[in-house]
């Protein structure tokens, strides 16, 4: 398989997905089920780029959650508390955090700082928003965007190898799960020496891996 030209074909072919805002949706939803009774509470995620999927809806809800399920069994008082999230930061109250990368252009490695709506953004070296000057966090679960996929949970990216040196040094290793179209899958993707598996991979049908 010629990565570079498939990767080419895969960007142009999600850009121009007539149905891409239903397919995200669908996948909003695979997501926000998947994390339902999951024990993390140190998220890593991305900005979305090129027509990707955006996880940050579904982890900013997912984040709220936690606020929620503390709140009164009253459903009078349980009205009034919505009404506070509305003017509280969530992210302030939620136990739960969220974080983008931001690369380290001498390593090419990320790391992850907090991020929630509205908080300060600037851009990278590469271009993309990240969050500026939010705190780092370490997370314990990792959502990764997928070009492409295949066989055995490995991943097809753009070719940087950020992901892959990231995990490399990161200790505890998080779990990582692959977002991405049903588009992308690619049956007769085969693996290099330095690809890493992730450890599930989600699309807008459900879950791809593990099968």
């Amino acid at each position: 398989m010629d990565k570079l030209s498939t990767r080419k074909a895969l960007v142009e072919a999600r850009l121009n997905m007539p149905d891409r805002l239903e397919r995200a949706d669908l996948l909003q939803r695979v997501m926000r089920i998947w994390l339902v009774g999951s024990t993390h509470e140190v998220i890593g995620a991305y900005w979305p780029i090129k027509g990707e999927f955006d996880p940050l809806p579904a982890l900013y809800r997912w984040q709220e959650d936690a606020i929620l399920s503390q709140g009164s069994s009253n459903p009078a008082l349980a009205q009034v508390e919505s009404a506070q999230l509305a003017t509280e930061s969530i992210a302030a109250r939620s136990p739960r955090k969220i974080g983008l990368p931001v690369v380290n252009k001498l390593h090419k490695t990320l790391t992850f700082h907090a991020w929630y709506p509205g908080c300060p953004m600037e851009e990278d070296a590469y271009g993309i928003p990240k969050p500026k000057d939010t705190e780092v966090i370490v997370p314990t679960l990792l959502f990764v965007p997928c070009v492409g996929y295949g066989p055995g949970g490995y991943r097809l990216g753009y070719g940087g190898g950020f992901y892959d040196r990231t995990l490399a040094t990161l200790q505890p290793r998080p779990f990582t799960v692959g977002l991405g179209y049903t588009h992308g899958w690619l049956p007769d993707m085969e693996p290099e020496p330095h690809d890493i598996p992730l450890d599930a991979i989600l699309n807008d049908k459900g879950v791809v891996w593990p099968v």
